[in-house]
């Protein structure tokens, strides 16, 4: 009997167990079954909804980088040209929190662990961190190559300069991410730069590329730029002026070279320089367009158009005479100087022996306007029109400093400042017969219409006036060129320093044109505080001019004129020791 009623409570113990796992069973089931029929819902009925879904996982657009337009010399070499880099990136809300990866990406990169993480983390609040830029396309694929979770990869494009230093101030840079920053790459910086695309991509679970799915938008690459510079001239000038800039224990030299009936820039050449491809210790000086930026009294390379303000105001000829004895003419409390005695000069001789007295005489015999406009109307006061970032205007005495010795003083280059862009481009309106045109560093392909400035017969006397300059008698003998007639202009100008002008430091200029028989380039050279010996533009400057247009005149196939065999250069004269003032 107590066995019976033992039985009977372990079967009733069990049943409530029984019940409680159907009830699970019966729950994990429903569970189950709900399961199946939300998926097959979605696979079926909402099938749209999960592409759709998982797309936003995957599937994103991608931006296609642009190259940058070729910029190219005349001659249609590459000046500029873009070269495809690739760069490492991280999402910094997701990447470094395994010290491991940031590790291994230090080392691969070659960066220091702890300045990486630090980036890192001041970088949480960011989605896009840049890790390298511009890495050579095979070295980055075998980094990526390494698996490190959160590295990716992008092409971009990094410029190359392949003239390097010759070029570097004319063509300018672009920064990191490919903005033209300086020179021609400014100033064109809108027609170089492309327009980049738009692509739909797949990409797996750490955002690797997977595949291409469309193309959106497809990129527009830059435009190439034809400049009117020529790469061989402008080396050849380029070394030339390096090479007096270092004999002469020069600070800097300036020179442009000009085409006389187009107006562009065939050769513009600066002297300190940089390596464009590698800016890492480039300094401000060497940055420096000095040809277009740096304004500077011109000197005696201003006479001619002095010369010009007489011929033109019909009260003088060339033959018209001047008592420049005893070497001193006074103007009001002033004395001015020559370098010598010349006694009674004509016109031609003011400009042969660089007289600053006859120069004086002629302005002042003039209205006071007349010098001063004759100046503007030869370009000087504003710029150019070459568009080049930065270019100065020069200036010129404001019409309250036109009294007597301020006019004086102009005629001679003083009180006045100029850019040897400016003056090359004066020089060529002589060379081109009383025409100027804008300067252009545009390659042109077509003639250039310009603007009458004098009269072609008066601007033919003064080109011959010019050429005795070139002559033995002259004071730029070394600036003749065998086998071509030369005409041109010496210029040697005190430096201010500190508001005054310097006893022993100064610019010597040369300006002059080939052949002077039907000019066809126009060269312009400054060599800036030259100390080694001599600092006279006839001596310093002028040989630049010598050896660099033979060579621009050899290079475009000018023939050479004939009976010029007087003009080769000769052993330069001994000068006198000027006074402030008096140079040639």
């Amino acid at each position: 009997m107590t066995h019976q009623v033992g039985r009977r409570q372990k079967v009733s113990s069990r049943e409530p167990l029984q019940f409680r796992y159907k009830i699970v069973v019966v729950l994990m089931f429903g569970v189950l079954l709900a399961m199946w029929a939300r998926a097959g819902y979605l696979a079926v009925m909402d099938r749209s909804f999960l592409m759709r879904q998982g797309n936003e996982r995957s599937i994103h657009q991608e931006e296609v980088q642009a190259s940058r337009g070729i910029i190219r010399d005349r001659q249609g070499n590459p000046l500029a040209v873009s070269t495809p880099v690739t760069s490492l990136w991280i999402n910094p809300r997701q990447f470094g929190e395994d010290p491991d990866d940031v590790r291994e990406l230090a080392r691969q990169l070659a960066l220091d662990p702890v300045d990486l993480q630090n980036k890192i983390h001041r970088a949480r609040h960011r989605e896009f961190m840049y890790v390298r830029r511009d890495l050579d396309p095979s070295s980055a694929t075998t980094i990526l190559a390494q698996g490190i979770s959160g590295l990716y990869g992008q092409t971009e494009y990094m410029r190359y300069y392949p003239e390097g230093e010759p070029f570097a101030q004319a063509i300018g840079f672009t920064n990191i991410d490919g903005q033209g920053v300086d020179g021609i790459e400014l100033e064109y910086n809108s027609w170089l730069q492309g327009h980049p695309g738009l692509r739909k991509v797949m990409t797996d679970l750490h955002g690797h590329l997977i595949r291409d799915v469309d193309l959106i938008r497809p990129a527009v690459p830059g435009k190439d730029l034809y400049l009117s510079l020529d790469s061989r001239a402008q080396y050849l000038l380029y070394r030339e002026l390096a090479e007096q800039v270092h004999a002469q224990q020069a600070k800097a030299g300036a020179a442009v070279a000009l085409n006389v009936q187009t107006g562009e820039v065939l050769a513009i050449a600066n002297v300190p320089s940089y390596n464009p491809n590698n800016r890492s210790h480039v300094t401000m000086e060497a940055l420096r367009d000095r040809a277009v930026v740096d304004m500077l009294e011109p000197g005696s390379t201003m006479k001619p158009f002095t010369i010009a303000a007489g011929l033109t105001s019909g009260q003088f000829t060339p033959n018209s005479m001047f008592d420049t004895s005893p070497g001193t003419f006074r103007v009001g409390n002033h004395i001015i100087h020559d370098d010598d005695n010349n006694g009674v000069i004509d016109m031609t001789h003011i400009i042969t022996k660089s007289s600053n007295i006859g120069a004086s005489k002629i302005a002042l015999a003039l209205p006071p306007n007349a010098l001063p406009d004759m100046f503007q109307r030869f370009g000087f006061g504003h710029t150019t029109g070459s568009f080049f970032p930065g270019e100065s205007p020069g200036r010129l005495p404001a019409p309250s400093l036109w009294k007597p010795i301020g006019i004086a003083h102009m005629s001679f280059g003083y009180g006045e400042t100029v850019t040897v862009l400016q003056l090359a481009r004066a020089y060529a309106a002589l060379a081109a017969g009383g025409v100027l045109r804008p300067v252009s560093f545009l390659r042109q392909n077509q003639p250039v219409a310009g603007v009458r400035l004098i009269s072609p017969v008066v601007d033919q006397e003064i080109i011959r006036m010019l050429e005795t300059v070139v002559s033995p008698e002259g004071t730029a003998q070394q600036a003749a060129v065998p086998g071509y007639w030369v005409a041109g202009k010496t210029g040697t100008v005190h430096k201010v320093v500190n508001g005054h002008y310097s006893p022993s430091q100064y610019r010597a200029l040369f300006v002059g044109m080939a052949p002077a028989t039907h000019p066809r380039y126009v060269l312009a050279v400054v060599i800036d505080t030259p100390s080694k010996s001599a600092y006279y533009g006839g001596l310093v400057s002028a040989p630049v001019f010598s050896r660099a247009m033979s060579e621009i005149l050899r290079l475009e196939d000018v023939p050479p004129d004939h009976s010029s065999e007087h003009l080769t250069a000769s052993t330069p004269v001994a000068m006198p020791q000027p006074r402030i003032g008096e140079k040639g």
